[in-house]
């Protein structure tokens, strides 16, 4: 599914065991971080690095200011963690455990996937009309930032400078937030639960360090957060809907839906969409990018301009895309996912046995509680997201200003095998 095959069986015999070739650890292979060896291994027993006495020990200590934000799919699939079927919304019930546990702030990151629309829409708008570095392609998940640097570095000049919505989180609030409240940078200690295990990697990356800190401090997955959760004895199916903190609980849908492949295509175009047709759009809804293909396509006219889409969940399939365009194929704007079907099944997500997998298609039960939100609520665009727009007005000017450009973007590195 991946076409990467950095572990497998050495030796023969009773000597054969799981490694990687020549006995190399992870970090000195061609490794992407997704995780989804995780989801796939039959018998358990690979794991993700367990972060969480980091983040209990942050939280134990007075003179520090420990916060957190969830992405959007978390909300969709940590209550199977707790026995709730899949494809269930358990965003209040999170909200609630996450405050049980001692955090001082719990917010949505369907905030940042908002700034990152707004940034990467304006960068793809700028390409578009430079003719340069095209097609733009989406940087929001950092098991395809890392693949693309060591399988396809001649795309890195491809890939949008947009740090991913985590990482915008994290730069934001130890930068503007920080200064708005006058709290040293130093003294935040920045958590985010994510459905990702390659963001582990993300973290550590450079250039994420906006106010000379890193920009988030600890990324845990959906599993070590109701492990969390269980061991802090905390009866989740019994806790009152709790609501994610202020300043930062506003989130249109169009950041919600980027949990699901498909969806910050989805949400970019509803933002540039308007900016080049100069009017609101009579349906924001772009179904052509929707579904768990592994590879999609679409052209939409805007602004008397042909704009060719493709979007692709699972390394596999963005090396299939990729091969094509660089056969010729013609793409202005392209989303790769490192996940299959995107961060509902993302490496970090709880992991179901095979009778659920092979009966049940869990990456659409999880997208449709993002879609569902998206369809039930009154903010759908990214650039209509009130708070979003106070972070411009107070603090980053415009999309794409200088200011943006030193807080909320990044620069990659061509890696090779």
């Amino acid at each position: 599914m991946q076409g990467i095959g950095v572990i497998g069986a050495n030796d023969r015999g009773f000597d054969t065991h799981i490694a990687s070739a020549f006995e190399k650890s992870l970090d000195e292979t061609s490794c992407i971080g997704c995780g989804q060896c995780i989801v796939a291994c039959p018998v358990g027993a690979l794991y993700e690095k367990d972060d969480t006495a980091k983040v209990l020990e942050a939280l134990a200590d007075p003179t520090k200011h420990v916060v957190i934000c969830t992405a959007p799919s978390v909300r969709a699939t940590i209550g199977e963690c707790f026995d709730y079927a899949p494809g269930t919304d358990v965003e209040g019930k999170m909200v609630s455990a996450i405050k049980a546990l001692g955090f001082e702030g719990v917010y949505d990151m369907n905030l940042t996937a908002d700034l990152t629309i707004m940034e990467e829409a304006t960068e793809f708008l700028g390409r578009m009309k430079e003719g340069k570095n095209l097609p733009l392609i989406t940087s929001c998940s950092p098991g395809w930032i890392k693949y693309c640097e060591h399988y396809f570095p001649e795309f890195t000049d491809n890939l949008s400078t947009c740090k991913s919505p985590q990482q915008m989180f994290g730069a934001m609030f130890k930068t503007y937030y920080a200064e708005k409240m006058g709290i040293d940078p130093k003294d935040i200690f920045f958590v985010s639960a994510i459905p990702c295990t390659a963001k582990k990697f993300e973290v550590t990356r450079d250039h994420q360090s906006a106010a000379g800190v890193p920009d988030v401090d600890v990324a845990i997955t959906t599993r070590e957060l109701a492990r969390m959760i269980k061991q802090a004895g905390i009866e989740f199916r019994t806790l009152e809907d709790g609501k994610f903190d202020d300043p930062f609980d506003i989130g249109s849908c169009a950041g919600a839906i980027f949990g699901a492949t498909g969806g910050v295509m989805e949400a970019a175009l509803r933002t540039a969409a308007e900016v080049i047709e100069g009017r609101k759009l009579e349906k924001l809804d772009f179904d052509d990018v929707r579904g768990t293909q592994g590879i999609k396509r679409a052209t939409y006219k805007l602004g008397g301009k042909e704009i060719r889409v493709a979007v692709a969940s699972g390394t596999a399939n963005a090396k299939r895309l990729l091969e094509s365009v660089k056969n010729g194929e013609k793409v202005d704007f392209i989303e790769i996912m490192a996940c299959p079907g995107g961060c509902v099944n993302g490496g970090g997500q709880p992991t179901q046995p095979a009778v659920v997998r092979n009966n049940v298609n869990l990456r659409e039960l999880r997208a449709k509680v993002l879609y569902t939100a998206d369809k039930n609520m009154d903010v759908r665009k990214s650039h209509e997201n009130s708070a979003v727009k106070k972070i411009y007005d107070e603090y980053f000017g415009h999309p794409g200003s200088h200011k943006a450009h030193e807080v909320l973007h990044t620069s990659y590195v061509k890696r090779g095998l």
